[in-house]
């Protein structure tokens, strides 16, 4: 009897083996990955995508890409740039369509079974590109073209992929022994899954905390708008007849403004800057140490002294030394006026008969105060001319105007949610650029922050144009019960500095992969992106698309010039919190050793060193700092004023010339926007500037001369 079941056990294992197998078989079948897309301009369609097809076609884009990189690496016959280094550029399309779809969900549209999904795919991808950069047969053909270059007869970007190629093998460990080659790996898997936890950590901490209020008294000097918002918000929670406040900065700052419970606000701003700080399962100090330890061993491994030695060898600055010189020549000026304004601000708090010395989380509230008193300029006073459609509309009449590109809506395109919509880019004759995806209001499955990436990118295998889809990515005011989203003017200039991302991506004209669009040095790709703000706030554009949400009255010539007034406003803070942000990270990423490394300890004796003001924390405190503990701009925040150095000379230009210059536009796109990494960052500006950047531009622009 045992035997006889035992018989029908293994049977009907056989049978369930079988069925598995079959369904394994039908879930390749449908999996839409594995399929070419029918769709308008071959976007993904979403709706088809399911979480259970991304591990199959992760594995089966990573097989491919193995066999690929074989291929290449043991070809019989001698390496060309064709065979090598172009075949390299092309290699794992399979997994660019997956991943393209993939980590942009994940920041744009996350949930647990996708973060689960990253974690187990993590160690996949970092051990795919190691066995890539640490291949020695497919080392020794580029070493070789490496060292003949000059006899090739490649053309700009040609040559500039090949050095490229060259030094991504040499960075990522080409040269290293095996011992160390296998160490570096280690290091690369397990920086990767810290990576993953850093942000998950602060994404979770974010929705997390969450300010109700049950009293209509605890409102008092908020906006009526923001009250209603706050209302709906509580309603969405379950907590119908409260308000709720949270740390994403829509709901946060307009409280930090207004609000007259200067308790509340302190609550509310201590909850943000704690975020991975609360000694539970998210707090993200133990995540540093083991990120700023695993920099220091790759860095070492790798021949260099720190992190950002390593880092920054193949950016504009090349050297730390450079980057401190810059911050550090920057920062006395803020800091100045950065005590001035608050000497400013302790004086309304006297005047209104306060005992208590301004505090960080008072801020927001007494600058609104000076604001109205200095300019009589109320941000509420702007927002009814904000209204985000009419913002849009600006941004894409501004780069109409400059490139003659047309924006159409496409209801026929699938957005991946839905509060996306999708337009056509176009020529001015008509030809097609790519496809846009913009998705701007906060949710519960988005990281914070804001942010343009690609689906897929611009570039030219073998001769065949393949076109961008890309997407702008924000966290802005929704809309508030009969009223659309109306904007803040920070909200505006984010809106555009995204939106100039995009142009980089759109307009690019490469013939390869690695060179195309924002693939250039990281403190590079904020040129193209800065710039955009300075049109946002120019007085011919803002009469373009400030208009008032009810009556369509252009915004008004007072209101205009009351914002140019206060151009320079609170521009110390503003100044100082990011140069605060940017030393942090560089003091993180200049340390020789983790031993012993006490994060809250790090910062603040970093900060206090420069002498910050205790009025004043950095813009981002090391435990949410995601800019640089999830690996993009490591060493590299600083790259936001580096450009800022660039695009306000670059602007100068078009103020010279006219803000919609045709020839400058041009120049402007030919370039800058359309050359991606195909050469020098420094040789790409002075072809349009016609000399190196001063920095003077920047200093008048933000009041600090």
């Amino acid at each position: 009897m045992k035997k006889l079941t035992l018989v029908f056990l293994s049977a009907g294992l056989f049978l369930s083996s079988c069925n598995m197998e079959k369904k394994a078989e039908t879930t390749t079948e449908v999996n839409p990955f594995f399929t070419e897309w029918n769709t308008p301009m071959g976007t993904a369609p979403f709706s088809k995508i399911k979480n259970e097809h991304y591990m199959p076609a992760f594995k089966k884009a990573l097989a491919e890409l193995a066999d690929e990189v074989k291929a290449i690496a043991e070809n019989k016959e001698a390496p060309t740039f064709e065979n090598t280094i172009a075949a390299l550029d092309k290699r794992g399309p399979l997994l660019r369509k997956v991943s393209g779809v993939f980590y942009n969900l994940k920041s744009a549209d996350t949930n647990d079974e996708i973060n689960n999904i990253a974690k187990e795919v993590s160690p996949l991808m970092s051990k795919s590109e190691d066995d890539i950069w640490m291949n020695d047969a497919l080392w020794k053909r580029v070493k070789a073209l490496y060292e003949k270059k000059d006899d090739l007869g490649l053309n700009q970007e040609q040559a500039n992929l090949l050095d490229k190629t060259y030094k991504g093998f040499v960075r990522s460990g080409a040269n290293l022994g095996e011992d160390d080659k296998a160490k570096l790996r280690k290091v690369n898997e397990e920086l990767s899954l810290n990576f993953l936890k850093f942000g998950e950590n602060v994404l979770t901490e974010t929705n997390a905390f969450q300010m109700f209020i049950d009293k209509k008294e605890d409102l008092a000097g908020l906006p009526e708008s923001v009250v209603i918002g706050a209302a709906e918000a509580a309603k969405e929670a379950g907590q119908e007849g409260k308000w709720l406040f949270t740390t994403q900065k829509p709901s946060m700052i307009p409280f930090l403004q207004y609000a007259e419970n200067r308790d509340l606000r302190k609550k509310l701003y201590d909850a943000y800057l704690n975020r991975g700080n609360n000694g539970n399962a998210n707090d993200n100090k133990e995540v540093i140490k083991k990120i700023v330890a695993l920099n220091i061993q790759k860095a070492n491994l790798l021949g260099f002294e720190t992190p950002a030695d390593y880092l920054l060898d193949n950016r504009m600055s090349k050297k730390p030394e450079n980057v401190f010189a810059l911050l550090d020549k920057l920062w006395k000026p803020a800091l100045d006026v950065a005590k001035q304004e608050r000497k400013e601000m302790q004086q309304i708090i006297n005047e209104e008969g306060g005992k208590f010395k301004l505090a960080a989380h008072d801020w927001w509230y007494y600058a609104e105060k000076l604001k109205v008193k200095k300019y009589n300029l109320d941000e509420n006073m702007l927002r009814p001319y904000f209204k985000l459609e009419n913002v849009v509309d600006g941004a894409f009449k501004v780069a109409e105007k400059l490139y003659g590109l047309k924006f159409i809506p496409r209801t026929d395109i699938e957005p991946y949610h839905k509060e996306v919509k999708v337009y056509e880019l176009q020529e001015a004759n008509g030809k097609h650029i790519g496809i846009f995806y913009v998705d701007y209001f906060p949710r519960a499955s988005k990281r914070g922050g804001a942010w343009m990436n690609s689906y897929r990118k611009q570039w030219k295998p073998d001769g065949k144009e393949v076109t961008p889809i890309i997407c702008n990515v924000c966290n802005f005011s929704k809309p508030v019960g009969d009223k659309p989203a109306l904007l803040s003017f920070d909200e505006v200039s984010t809106l555009f500095h995204e939106f100039g991302h995009a142009l980089h991506g759109f307009l690019s004209n490469t013939s390869y992969y690695t060179t195309s669009g924002t693939s250039v040095a990281r403190d590079f790709v904020e040129l193209p992106s800065q710039i955009m703000e300075n049109w946002a706030a120019d007085e011919q554009v803002l009469k373009m698309f400030a208009k008032h949400y009810e009556t369509g009255e252009v915004i008004p010539d007072e209101l205009i010039q009351k914002l140019k007034n206060a151009g320079h406003f609170n521009q110390g803070f503003a100044t100082t919190e990011y140069l605060a942000a940017s030393l942090l990270d560089m003091k993180y990423h200049t340390l020789k050793s983790a031993e012993g490394l006490d994060v809250e300890k790090f910062e603040n004796e970093t900060l206090k060193a420069y002498g910050l003001i205790p009025e004043i924390y950095s813009r981002y405190k090391s435990t949410y700092f995601q800019h640089i503990f999830t690996g993009g701009y490591s060493a590299g925040y600083y790259s936001y004023i580096w450009a800022e150095v660039l695009d306000a000379d670059a602007f100068d230009a078009f103020k010279e010339k006219g803000i919609f210059n045709k020839e400058l536009a041009t120049s402007f796109r030919e370039n800058v926007l359309s050359k991606g990494g195909t050469e020098d960052p420094m040789v790409l500006y002075k072809k349009f500037r016609g000399q190196e950047p001063s920095i003077d531009p920047l200093l008048a622009k933000r009041g600090l001369n």
